[in-house]
């Protein structure tokens, strides 16, 4: 297998229903990579999915020996990779073709080490619904404070910055901490502000309850060191935005 460009990161847990399209909006893409699927212990069906494609050698399937969650899944898969760039796919979610070849062109036109896109929102059962989430095609740290800009399944980004600033604080949005630490560091990524994934709602992940998620924002400010008026200020803007994000 010739070395890939880009290493996708796909955690899996109890995703038999969905992970056939994600793995299959992969593959589709046209540029070299490799598939690192990490099954958290899934109890259904996941496995056998996944044999489908034990015949392509650039998909690789390793399966935890103890429940990890997502975090610790992808800096596993991350440490795994052959890459010079990770991408993040959840195994709920797909990406339209040409996704990574766009994101690509977007870092080394403008010399960043991140890239997100916009999304459609799709219904549980996956039905799309029209709703498209916008991303700004540049984005600061400034403005990740205000709100969360970049969804996890969406990203693209060098695979050492990727070791560099690892997911951590599981109890919390941990994809949010990272793109944080990154943009304290790099001050800027780059997002293409087109609909390139596909993204499913779900009431029973970490961000189905709302209130839970709103917790979890807390915890995000707090676990990057801000004091109480600072933590609470960036919760009443990550509010503010939460409703106009989602509003019908």
């Amino acid at each position: 297998m010739e070395k890939p460009l880009v290493s996708v990161i796909m955690p899996a847990y109890n995703a038999e229903k969905f992970i056939d399209t994600a793995i299959h909006s992969v593959l589709i893409q046209d540029v070299p990579l490799e598939l690192i699927i990490i099954d958290d212990c899934s109890t259904d069906n996941t496995k056998k999915v996944q044999v489908n494609y034990q015949t392509h050698s650039n998909v690789i399937y390793v399966k935890n020996e103890s429940n990890l969650g997502a975090a610790a899944s992808r800096n596993k898969g991350v440490a795994m990779a052959r890459g010079k760039y990770i991408a993040f796919l959840d195994a709920d979610d797909y990406w339209l073709p040409h996704k990574l070849s766009r994101q690509l062109d977007a870092l080394l036109a403008k010399q960043r080490v991140l890239c997100s896109t916009a999304r459609e929102l799709m219904t549980p059962d996956g039905n799309l619904t029209g709703k498209v989430i916008p991303v700004p095609e540049n984005i600061t740290y400034s403005m990740m404070l205000k709100h969360n800009l970049i969804n996890c399944s969406s990203v693209v980004m060098l695979r050492d910055v990727a070791l560099e600033f690892p997911m951590e604080h599981e109890d919390s949005h941990e994809d949010y901490i990272m793109w944080l630490k990154i943009l304290q560091k790099y001050k800027k990524a780059c997002a293409v502000n087109e609909p390139l994934l596909k993204y499913r709602l779900s009431n029973s992940g970490k961000s189905g309850s709302k209130l839970h998620s709103a917790k979890m924002t807390y915890k995000v400010y707090r676990y990057m060191g801000f004091g109480l008026f600072k933590s609470w200020a960036c919760f009443a803007s990550y509010a503010i935005h939460g409703v106009l994000k989602y509003r019908k």
